[in-house]
């Protein structure tokens, strides 16, 4: 069993209050851990930042997730990271010996944060920049992601490596904030495209054989508006905006990842 199978058989042993013997191999064999990525990943909204140009949080999943797995993190998941971004300043932290990665790159290829503007932009038709975004997904997101996974391949041969979504933002069903934007449909078309880059995303991992973790259900009733959101609405600092709380990394992504490794 490789340290990353032996690591989650001691996290679901230690949930279980049974001390196995693969818990006790895992407890003396850390795991190493790798967080690549964009502000989904450095927890961008959770608080808590131990680098304010990067925005990483300790309540992010991925420093929940090594916390679990008594892992070592080499944590280099940045706000604002684009696929180029990630090969070009955060490969440096993998190696052969590297057993687990978890990245989530692509939402900032794709000219989403434009599409959210126009959306929130009272009397704005913004099906023009959904639309833009969802052809970006389409045509030119697969090549990018090639290129990552790839890469991310080559320098962790031997890593267990783990593709993560990205929620819905919205209810579909109420607006809320000052400006009570975006609307309902526009909320629709939003989800819409985000379930675009979903399939573009599983299909990409699927094709390196990388797993996929699908967040949408978990941040189902959770939304932007929801009752107890995962997700900030529009807020200050602006960075946070749209961007999981501390609650959606330790009940939405933290569950998840930790179900796939």
């Amino acid at each position: 069993m490789n340290p990353v199978r032996l690591a989650a058989a001691a996290l679901a042993a230690s949930a279980a209050l049974v001390f196995t013997p693969a818990a006790a191999e895992a407890a003396s064999w850390p795991v190493e851990y790798a967080a690549l990525g964009d502000s989904y990943s450095s927890g961008t909204g959770a608080g808590s930042y131990t680098d304010e140009e990067c925005l990483r949080s300790d309540l992010a999943y991925p420093r929940l997730l090594a916390n679990g797995l008594g892992a070592d993190l080499a944590f280099a998941a940045c706000s604002g990271a684009t696929g180029a971004d990630l090969l070009a300043e955060q490969l440096g932290v993998l190696h052969e010996s590297t057993d687990l990665v978890t990245l989530t790159i692509g939402g900032n290829d794709i000219g989403w944060t434009e599409a959210v503007a126009a959306c929130l932009t009272p009397l704005v038709d913004c099906t023009d920049e959904i639309a833009h975004s969802e052809a970006l997904i389409r045509d030119e997101l697969p090549g990018l992601l090639d290129g990552v996974y790839g890469a991310v391949a080559d320098r962790a041969p031997h890593a267990e490596v783990l593709v993560i979504g990205y929620p819905r933002l919205f209810n579909e069903r109420s607006t809320c904030g000052a400006l009570h934007q975006p609307t309902v449909e526009e909320q629709v078309r939003m989800n819409q495209g985000a379930d675009v880059l979903a399939e573009v995303l599983a299909d990409a991992a699927a094709a390196h054989g990388f797993a996929y973790v699908d967040v949408r259900d978990a941040f189902t009733g959770h939304a932007v508006c929801d009752e107890v959101p995962y997700l900030h609405g529009l807020r200050y600092p602006t960075a946070e905006s749209f961007h999981p709380n501390a609650l959606g990394h330790a009940n939405g992504y933290y569950p998840a990842v930790a179900r796939a490794v």
